[in-house]
């Protein structure tokens, strides 16, 4: 699934084969993208950039033109070259394109992303979330602190939660926030509240660690927009990659003891994690007994 690494790369790919050309063919299956270019045609526009902000592909063209596009949970861009005029053949179905932006080069396609927007920097200024991203995880300038301080005013949410919150840190997604966890020896459920300065500060400084060895640059031109496996642990082989992440009911590699999940959140996302290595920790159990003392005194339950 795309998280902040998969964007980043794409982003790097698409950058490094668009930037500087002249769109030559635009295509797009949404109906509010075509009337945007029937209005500003995008063909004979050049592409000055593509960046990543977060989980957000960012593609600006020449006159105040950006295209925004987030690939929620199946969404990709591909690169396909363009030789003697025709590109290359496209591996996902016709119908799973949504934006075609093609140079005399390259052809970019995205598939299922579920998100397409026009914007010109005024009205991207106004965005209801990218304005309101917190320090980006793979941004050429990330603020530690201000992620730190981000964390710690989301006092009540369990750690888990927290880690999602693209205004905390933007770029985390479901599998690193329970990878991250892990690594910090820090319970997903615990309140951010119960949280010390060095186990905030190893969040930050392991979110910032796994993100980054997954965006590493593999040497050729750099023009492709997927990459291998997401891993969280130094090891080559496919089997040992990650911690925990969809590793319930397996051993956990530190002490053996049964990796468990359940859903989090609002959003019910899996979270995965070690009872043993992972504790909750004296004061959230007393907070969480305490509330169960209280559930059942006003319902009867046990």
């Amino acid at each position: 699934m795309p998280e902040g690494d998969t964007i980043f790369r794409a982003a790097r790919a698409l950058n490094k084969a668009l930037a500087g050309g002249v769109v030559r063919r635009f295509d797009t299956a949404y109906a509010q993208l075509a009337r945007v270019n029937d209005d500003t045609p995008v063909v004979g526009r050049t592409v000055e950039r593509v960046e990543a902000r977060g989980k957000w592909l960012l593609m600006y063209f020449s006159g105040d033109l950006i295209l925004v596009t987030h690939m929620l949970m199946s969404g990709s861009w591909h690169m396909y070259r363009v030789v003697n005029g025709k590109a290359e053949r496209w591996r996902p179905p016709r119908n799973a394109m949504r934006v075609v932006i093609a140079t005399d080069a390259w052809e970019a396609v995205a598939f299922n992303v579920q998100i397409a927007e026009f914007h010109t920097e005024k009205s991207l200024a106004l965005h209801r979330s990218i304005p309101k991203l917190g320090p980006d995880l793979l941004g050429s300038s990330f603020d530690e602190k201000e992620a730190a301080t981000r964390l710690r005013e989301r006092a009540q949410d369990e750690v888990g939660v927290a880690l999602l919150n693209q205004r905390v840190m933007a770029g985390i997604g479901n599998v690193f926030k329970s990878e991250i966890c892990f690594a910090c020896k820090v319970n997903p459920f615990r309140a951010v509240a119960t949280l010390t300065a060095a186990e905030v500060k190893c969040l930050t400084d392991t979110s910032l660690k796994f993100l980054a060895m997954n965006v590493k640059d593999g040497g050729s031109d750099g023009i492709m927009t997927y990459g291998g496996l997401r891993r969280t642990i130094g090891n080559t082989s496919r089997e040992e990659r990650l911690w925990v992440y969809a590793r319930q009911g397996r051993q956990c590699r530190r002490c053996g003891n049964a990796i468990l999940s359940r859903k989090q959140g609002a959003d019910a996302r899996s979270t995965y994690w070690c009872a043993v290595c992972q504790p909750m920790g004296e004061e959230q159990a007393e907070i969480e007994g305490w509330s169960h003392e209280r559930t059942k005194r006003k319902t009867g339950r046990s």
